[in-house]
């Protein structure tokens, strides 16, 4: 059922003195952009009439076919709460249409939806997500730009004054709940520099606009505190890297969790194990689009904590793949690797398309892995058929190419851009010569 009809919305407008409107979405990178209208043009907005030039937006269309129509989704109706005295800003999330009125299918959030739909032909009502996501915080120069100068010296649940970050962390707290955000959680991660904020799951689509606009909340708020807010991967060497870990669960009904069997074994249902097998089958395929960056890979390796192995089990930590310990209503699926540089539409889409192709075929699971993978030698995670997810964008690109799942979960348009972009991505890194190649080689070649 609908939280706002257009009445409330032109209500909410005039009493909150609202004077501009940003029309949100997000393109294929995952980056959002948006078209900032007066309130003036509100009705217009809410009629579905206000158009953009597609072909300016990486991965849309070109330019003779550039013509795109924003259909605002009236529930993400918000007002942002640092704005003016002068008047408030307020912002909608949008689809993408054509012209003609269908949904355009180089559009991430739309593109989620029609993964759902498939779902729920399956008898499926929703997919919840509760995300994790991980930042840095570095210091401002004078210029305004970011340096590479860490704020504090924190680690893991640390304290003021140790974690110098956490005023900052507090008022991202604050500003996310007075937008209607449930916090969860909010503590300093294990790097220095490096915090988590969790909030409460939500539906697909809800959860995935949430990641969204937390994102910018973060960053609009560090500014104010003289700081860069980054969602990179790996920033830094020789610390942990940021993950987003992505808690999935299936629901056959608002009080049936399709993945909790009581009398199953570690009371998890057939739904969960095919799921998990899914997965596991699917994993290297959707490595490119959970960690879609050539810095992805800096965080996948040994050493710091994040998945670099396809396995799943019960309370480790080494695996792609984690079953947390609630049970119920709060049975769910951890998928460790991704990270929060991903485009979480098409993030969860993959994830669910691979967990879908587990349930409709019936996968089975492979055993779970309880052993700490990250002291296993090659031959004994080959032993035991652990795989290595990809090491690099290259890799995770080939993978992807050979998956015929992930052409599923993302329709051919956004498939195709989004192998093209990365492709190029990895193209201007490879040739490349990194300070590292010079200290290595230039004195000793």
């Amino acid at each position: 059922m609908a939280k706002f009809t257009r009445e409330d919305i032109i209500r909410f407008a005039e009493e909150e003195n609202v004077r501009y409107l940003r029309l949100q979405f997000t393109d294929i990178l995952g980056t959002i952009k948006n078209v900032e209208i007066p309130i003036s043009q509100l009705k217009k907005a809410l009629d579905n009439e206000m158009m953009f030039d597609g072909s300016s937006i990486e991965g849309f269309v070109r330019i003779e076919e550039s013509d795109m129509k924003l259909y605002p989704d009236l529930d993400t109706w918000v007002i942002f709460p640092w704005t003016s005295d002068k008047g408030k800003v307020a912002r909608l999330i949008c689809d993408i249409y054509k012209p003609d009125g269908t949904p355009f299918d180089g559009d991430p959030r739309a593109n989620l939806k029609r993964v759902l739909a498939e779902m729920r032909e399956l008898g499926f009502t929703d997919f919840n997500l509760g995300p994790e996501p991980e930042f840095f915080l570095f210091k401002l120069d004078e210029k305004g730009e970011p340096t590479l100068e860490l704020n504090d010296n924190g680690g893991y649940f640390d304290l003021a004054p140790t974690d110098l970050g956490e005023n900052c962390r507090r008022d991202i707290v604050l500003e996310l709940e007075d937008m209607g955000f449930e916090i969860e959680a909010s503590h300093h991660e294990v790097a220095p520099g490096q915090h988590e904020i969790d909030f409460k799951y939500a539906d697909a689509v809800a959860a995935c606009d949430n990641i969204q606009t937390f994102k910018l909340v973060v960053k609009t708020i560090a500014r104010k505190h003289n700081l860069h807010a980054t969602f990179m991967p790996k920033p830094l060497f020789g610390v942990n890297g940021s993950g987003m870990h992505f808690n999935v669960s299936l629901f056959k009904g608002p009080k049936d969790n399709a993945f909790y069997d009581p009398k199953g074994e570690m009371e998890l249902s057939d739904d969960a194990r095919h799921f998990i097998a899914g997965i596991v089958k699917n994993a290297r395929g959707f490595t490119a689009v959970c960690n879609p960056l050539v810095n992805s890979y800096k965080r996948l390796v040994p050493g710091y904590e994040a998945p670099c192995y396809v396995a799943w089990s019960g309370q480790n930590r080494s695996p792609l793949v984690r079953i947390p310990a609630s049970r119920g209503l709060s049975t769910r699926v951890e998928v460790r690797s991704v990270d929060p540089a991903a485009n979480p539409y098409m993030a969860l889409a993959t994830i669910l398309q691979a967990g879908l192709d587990g349930i409709k075929n019936k996968l089975e699971v492979p055993a779970p892995v309880n052993e700490n993978i990250y002291e296993m030698d090659r031959e004994q995670r080959e032993a035991v058929g652990v795989q290595d997810l990809p090491s690099t964008l290259y890799t995770a690109i080939k993978a992807m190419r050979e998956n015929p799942i992930m052409k599923d979960a993302l329709g051919e348009h956004i498939y195709r851009q989004f192998i093209n972009s990365k492709s190029i991505e990895w193209d201007m890194y490879r040739t490349q010569v990194s300070e590292w190649e010079r200290d290595q080689y230039m004195k000793q070649y």
